[in-house]
């Protein structure tokens, strides 16, 4: 697994350094809400992230809405071993 992907009480994100502002950033994955952070500290950026996903079950919580779940359902397909490939490298590489 990649060493910039995090996970927290059940949420995930891919850490990306951004080059244009010298910070790394994260969105919290497979929710359809957005839930981002940043920081310009890579001692601070998981902090951050928990941060992120630590505010946005209170804001649930305060506005009387169910939080997102990541990726509820189930997904089974057959496909050709090279697509198969190229999707995993693909995936593997934090999109």
């Amino acid at each position: 697994m990649n060493n910039n992907i995090l996970e927290y009480k059940g949420y995930h994100t891919c850490i990306k350094y951004e080059s244009d502002s010298n910070s790394l950033r994260g969105v919290v994955e497979g929710i359809d809400d957005y839930v981002d952070f940043e920081s310009d500290s890579l001692a601070d950026i998981v902090s951050e992230f928990h941060s992120a996903v630590d505010d946005y079950l209170e804001f649930c919580k305060k506005v009387g809405k169910q939080p997102e779940k990541e990726y509820k359902g189930s997904f089974n397909i057959r496909i050709k071993p090279e697509l198969h490939r190229k999707l995993a490298l693909e995936a593997d590489s934090c999109g």
